[in-house]
């Protein structure tokens, strides 16, 4: 390997990890949204609790 093989090499590994740190926390912060979006649409369906309500103790 000649010395431009090696610099080929190394911007080609510097390019692929710009890509990597662009990309991964853009999924993450889509999966993230994904969950609370779910999360809330969960709570949101279920009917609220009746804490009025007295125990009973028959």
């Amino acid at each position: 390997m000649s010395y431009r093989d090696y610099v080929i090499a190394a911007y080609a590994v510097f390019a692929l990890m710009l890509v990597w740190d662009y990309l991964i926390p853009r999924l993450q912060i889509r999966s993230a949204l994904r969950a609370a979006k779910l999360r809330l649409a969960r709570t949101a369906s279920t009917p609220p609790r009746d804490t009025e309500l007295p125990l009973s103790r028959d």
